[in-house]
């Protein structure tokens, strides 16, 4: 098993960026959780709706830091009408702790507007400009679960037209959570003699992780729900074991018994 394996990683050079990966998660204590944020639309009666997004922020209640950026894949104007029937696209993805988050915030631009009949006309967002959108969310992050944040802007009711014949922007926001991802965490020792965890599917090491040196714990988390057989590989003074039939469920953190390789 141990020679296969090896043997496995030195076709595929990739998996030492996995494995780098892991090693960071399991140095921090694997307190943190993936969040990434869509923005999808409900229809609307328009040829555009462009709405400048600057900032997506959330407040987390387990923590002192109040409100943070996720890093916002890319900033600016984003027509609302490309993302109906079902479409959407991913606004911001950062690792957060792990915990509750209780609202978010939306900071918008000033390159806002609406296109009707082929004229574009300016769309005011004064509140959204000066604080920015907030919604509530709580939301519960495990650790080592990936989540997915869907803002749901509904363009049709958040373009209100004045008396004087202008429009503003009042959005109107429906969010919801989904895990899109489960995780296997447990203890591997003895200290400093196992060389990694591997989870595997068939023939195929799906992903990667080493203990951390002072607890042995271990998280390979951002699996897709499944069967795996969990490998434990020693650094050659201990024996491989493996652990079969391990069964990962979207949004559970699936806990394997400790082992204890021997010589």
């Amino acid at each position: 098993m141990k020679n296969r394996i090896w043997a496995f990683i030195v076709a595929m050079p990739a998996l030492t960026l996995l494995f780098t990966a892991c090693n960071k998660n399991d140095s921090n204590n694997s307190g943190s959780a993936k969040m990434t944020v869509l923005l999808t639309d409900a229809p609307a009666n328009y040829d555009a709706v462009n709405v400048d997004i600057q900032d997506v922020q959330v407040n987390a209640t387990n923590t002192d830091n109040g409100w943070q950026s996720i890093h916002l894949l890319r900033p600016g104007v984003y027509n609302l009408l490309n993302f109906r029937n079902g479409l959407d696209t991913v606004l911001a993805s950062q690792d957060l702790p792990a915990g509750d988050i209780s609202q978010i915030r939306l900071v918008l631009g000033t390159n806002n507007s609406v296109v009707i009949g082929g004229t574009s006309y300016p769309l005011s967002t004064p509140s959204a400009q000066q604080s920015g959108l907030k919604l509530n969310v709580h939301a519960s992050l495990t650790a080592g679960i990936e989540y997915r944040l869907w803002l749901d802007f509904d363009a049709n009711r958040s373009v209100v037209t004045t008396g004087n014949g202008n429009y503003i922007l009042k959005p109107v926001i429906r969010t919801y959570t989904q895990a899109t991802s489960g995780s296997i965490k447990g203890i591997a020792l003895p200290l400093l003699h196992v060389s990694g965890v591997y989870a595997l599917q068939n023939a195929d090491t799906i992903a990667v992780a080493k203990p951390d040196p002072l607890t042995g714990a271990y998280l390979i988390p951002g699996l897709n729900a499944g069967a795996y057989n969990v490998s434990i590989v020693g650094d050659g003074t201990v024996k491989d074991t493996l652990v079969t039939n391990v069964n990962v469920t979207t949004g559970q953190v699936t806990t394997v018994n400790s082992i204890t390789l021997h010589l």
